[in-house]
């Protein structure tokens, strides 16, 4: 396994998360406290199993937390933003 390989998922991860960022907090407050986990595959084509959440940071109503795991590829990789509330 090479190790370009090896940092697919952590790229996964920030991908994903990026994605996860571009909604407004208010977009997010509609669905927090929320999670999902599917099946995804790397550039390369290595399939893993990715889990997204979206929680409340400091309590209901505040600002969300974003958070990713990529796991395969033997090892895991996190990501995480905070959405702030306006």
């Amino acid at each position: 396994m090479s190790a370009q390989t090896l940092l697919e998922p952590d790229a996964l991860a920030a991908e994903e998360l990026g994605a996860a960022c571009t909604l407004s907090w208010r977009e997010l407050a509609r669905i927090a406290p929320w999670g999902d986990a599917y099946r995804g595959f790397t550039a390369s084509g290595a399939e893993v199993d990715i889990e997204r959440a979206y929680l409340w940071s400091d309590g209901e109503g505040g600002d969300v937390l974003c958070e990713v795991v990529v796991r395969g590829l033997g090892g895991e990789a996190q990501a995480g933003c905070v959405v702030r509330k306006p």
